[in-house]
């Protein structure tokens, strides 16, 4: 069975920056990491547990477009797709678990796999109608052109 992890809608414009939040995750997959060592290294008995699978995502602004960069290692170009409905950019896949074969064991699984969802409100001045995406060696480039439209002009009011 296949868990999606859907992560709430965070516009990625402005950025909004929650260090609490993001040091409580760190610490979580620290102590992850650390209590997975304990065990002995090749120990067969351990059950292989597979882990969800966050592909990892920067995220880039020029006075022209926004470039999202979305890590996603041993996954093929088909097992992603990216859709943009209601003002909302939606990648999902899947990164497949290497099937153990005659002659070939697994002793630890560590990388995650499984099915993934990354969801992510566009920005008030992002042209829907114009996104390209290129994928190569593992990196999923979308570039989503900005809209030509003036900046909001400042009109001052005077108070009587």
């Amino acid at each position: 069975m296949n868990l999606i992890r859907r992560e709430p809608k965070v516009p990625f414009f402005p950025r909004v920056d929650v260090p609490l939040f993001r040091d409580m995750e760190e610490m979580s997959d620290r102590l992850g990491k650390l209590f997975g060592t304990w065990t002995r290294p090749f120990d067969v008995k351990e059950s292989l547990k597979v882990a969800d699978f966050t592909p990892a995502v920067d995220i880039q602004e020029t006075e022209k477009e926004y470039l999202l960069k979305v890590e996603l290692p041993e996954v093929k170009k088909e097992d992603v797709s990216v859709t943009v409905q209601d003002g909302e950019l939606m990648i999902t896949g899947e990164r497949k678990l290497e099937k153990e074969e005659k002659g070939k064991k697994f002793h630890r699984i560590e990388r995650a796999y499984g099915t993934f969802v990354r969801l992510f409100a566009l920005p008030m001045d992002a042209d829907e109608t114009r996104i390209t995406a290129e994928y190569k060696e593992g990196l999923l480039l979308l570039h989503l052109e900005k809209l030509n439209k003036p900046l909001p002009k400042t009109i001052e009011v005077k108070v009587v």
